[in-house]
């Protein structure tokens, strides 16, 4: 029996380690592995969410189904909940919990697992991150989340979730915008297309300024695109335009470096300096350079 808990403790340690990690792929693992005499009835009262969770709403019509289903044919499938210091907390299945509540039940069938809290707040943060109608800001804050409670870099993020480097960096682009902006991002009044651009610019004032004539006048993104072209519109790449002959001789240089590293680039007296907003965009480029810490 012990060297069968070990094999199942490395099966879930090699699930974590696995690229393009999703929940369903977690809970598969567990049920596979799992024999039917672990099934254990735990009483709803003990139990308790991820504290990681960030999810707060559900949609109670799906909850109420879910309890008239129950009712009827009872839990299913067994949720997967972990050991606490008081009672046990939940690593999947909050849904059935919820609607074995209202269902009136005052037990549920269970699995138990050993997760480690990084492996809870992974879950947790994934479980976020693939729910239905996300929107862009979620996701990337989500990204933010994950690559800072993690401490993972960004081709490792990219490997988990199943995404190109390139759409993290976009997304997480859009976090350096206005709250304002980012609130008319979420809400669809303002495209990925759009936001793109405006997370290129600098003054704060100006990019909110931009965004309302985007809604009022419904710009296309080309035509924002040479509308912010225009030189009274400073980006985050800072461009010396009329000072030294140095600096217009290393402007298509500071072009093409904040191009690749998207971020601001200063060249003067020989030295180049790199512009970032916080660690977590520091690490980026330092990623991007092929340069460990």
């Amino acid at each position: 029996m012990e060297n069968k808990k070990k094999a199942l403790g490395m099966g879930l340690e090699q699930l974590f380690n696995n690229e393009n990690l999703d929940l369903a792929s977690v809970e598969k693992k567990i049920y596979e592995t799992a024999n039917r005499e672990e099934i254990v009835e735990i009483k709803l009262n003990e139990l308790r969410v991820n504290p990681y969770q960030p999810r707060k709403i559900f949609d109670e019509k799906a909850i109420e189904e879910l309890s008239n289903s129950i009712k009827e044919h009872g839990v299913i499938q067994p949720i997967i909940i972990k050991k606490a210091i008081k009672g046990y907390e939940i690593i999947a299945g909050e849904r059935r919990v919820r609607a074995s509540k209202k269902a009136g039940l005052e037990t549920i069938p269970a699995l138990i697992r050993n997760f480690t809290d990084e492996q809870m707040l992974e879950i947790a943060l994934l479980e976020n991150l693939q729910r239905e109608n996300l929107t862009a800001i979620e996701e990337a804050l989500a990204y933010e989340t994950m690559l800072e409670k993690l401490k993972i870099t960004h081709e490792e993020l990219s490997k988990k979730v199943g995404k190109s480097r390139s759409h993290i960096t976009n997304l997480l682009g859009l976090l350096r915008l206005p709250k304002e902006v980012q609130k008319m991002i979420g809400s669809n009044q303002i495209s990925m297309g759009h936001a793109r651009v405006l997370s290129k610019l600098e003054d704060d004032n100006q990019i909110l300024e931009i965004a309302n004539k985007i809604i009022k006048k419904g710009y296309p993104v080309r035509e924002l695109e040479r509308i912010v072209d225009n030189q009274k519109f400073e980006r985050k790449v800072k461009i010396k335009r009329t000072v030294t002959e140095e600096n217009k001789k290393f402007k298509h240089v500071e072009e093409l470096l904040s191009e690749k590293l998207d971020a601001k680039i200063k060249i003067k007296d020989n030295k180049i300096t790199i512009g970032f907003n916080n660690v977590a965009d520091l690490n980026r480029i330092l990623e991007i350079l092929n340069i460990k810490e």
